[in-house]
C-alpha cells in the first residue's frame, strides 16, 4: 500500500516477464521476472550486452509493449488495466521517449516536431508553439526552429528529440542509447543536456546505454544478466 503523503513511483514493475517465439515453435525468454522501482527525481542507467533485453525492458516501462507476465505501474496506474485511448493518453501525458534514432518527422520543422506531443494532449496551437519554442531555446536551437531534420546535424536532431520528449513535462523520461550515433563532442553535450533538463523538470530518468560515461552519471546503475536486473 502506498504511504500517505508520498507520491507513487514514476514507474514500478513486479514479476515482469517477456518471451518471444522462436523459429522452432518454442519460446525465447528475454526478461524473467524483473522487479524495479524508480521514484521521481531518480536517474537509473541500465547496461548489458547487445541482445540482453535492455530495449525490451525500456519499451515495457513506457507501455510501448505488453509483458508476457507481471505488471507495470506508471505513476500508480496499472498499465495492464488500460487499453486503446486510455493507454495512449497515459503514454502521452506521463512518458517522454528519446530513441537512438531520433524519429523526427522529416516533413515537419524542429518547432513542429516539438509541438506535436502538446497538440496531441489537447493544447492550443499558441500554447504548444510557446512551449516548443521555449524548449528549443533551452537546448540551444532557438535559431533552428524553422529547419527540417535534413538541415540539422545528428547532434541537433537529438537535441530536438530531447525537447520533444519534455514537451508535456512528463514525470518519466526513457532514453534508449540516446547518443549511440553521435561523435564524442556531440555525445558529451547531449549527456550534459539530458541530465540538466531532466533534473530541472524533476522527472525520473531511465537510460539504456553502452556508454560508461553516461551510465556513470546516473544515480544508480543496473545490469541485465540472464533476464534479470543485478546491481553493478
Amino acid at each position: 500500500m502506498q504511504r500517505t503523503g508520498k507520491a507513487p513511483p514514476a514507474v514500478r514493475t513486479a514479476g515482469l516477464v517477456r518471451t518471444f517465439p522462436s523459429p522452432d515453435g518454442g519460446l525465447i525468454p528475454v526478461l524473467t521476472g524483473i522487479g524495479l522501482t524508480v521514484d521521481l527525481g531518480d536517474s537509473l542507467a541500465i547496461v548489458g550486452p547487445s541482445g540482453s533485453g535492455k530495449s525490451t525492458l525500456l519499451h515495457l516501462l513506457g507501455a510501448l509493449d505488453r509483458p508476457t507476465g507481471g505488471d507495470v505501474w506508471l505513476g500508480g496506474e496499472r498499465v495492464s488495466e488500460l487499453e486503446g485511448e486510455r493507454l495512449a493518453e497515459l503514454r502521452n501525458r506521463f512518458v517522454g521517449f528519446v530513441f537512438q534514432f531520433h524519429h523526427l518527422l522529416r516533413d515537419f520543422t524542429a518547432l513542429e516536431n516539438v509541438m506535436l506531443p502538446r497538440l496531441i494532449s489537447g493544447a492550443s496551437q499558441e500554447e504548444a508553439r510557446d512551449r516548443a519554442a521555449g524548449l528549443l531555446a533551452q537546448v540551444g536551437l532557438a535559431e533552428r526552429e524553422s529547419h527540417r531534420p535534413r538541415r540539422l546535424s545528428g547532434g541537433e536532431q537529438q537535441r530536438v528529440a530531447v525537447a520533444r520528449a519534455l514537451a508535456n513535462s512528463p514525470p518519466l523520461v526513457l532514453a534508449d542509447e540516446p547518443s549511440g550515433n553521435l561523435d564524442a563532442e556531440a555525445t558529451l553535450r547531449l549527456h550534459d543536456l539530458l541530465f540538466e533538463l531532466v533534473d530541472g523538470h524533476g522527472a525520473a530518468l531511465v537510460v539504456v546505454t553502452h556508454s560508461r560515461e553516461l551510465a556513470g552519471r546516473a544515480g544508480r546503475v543496473l545490469r541485465i544478466e540472464s533476464g534479470e536486473l543485478v546491481a553493478v
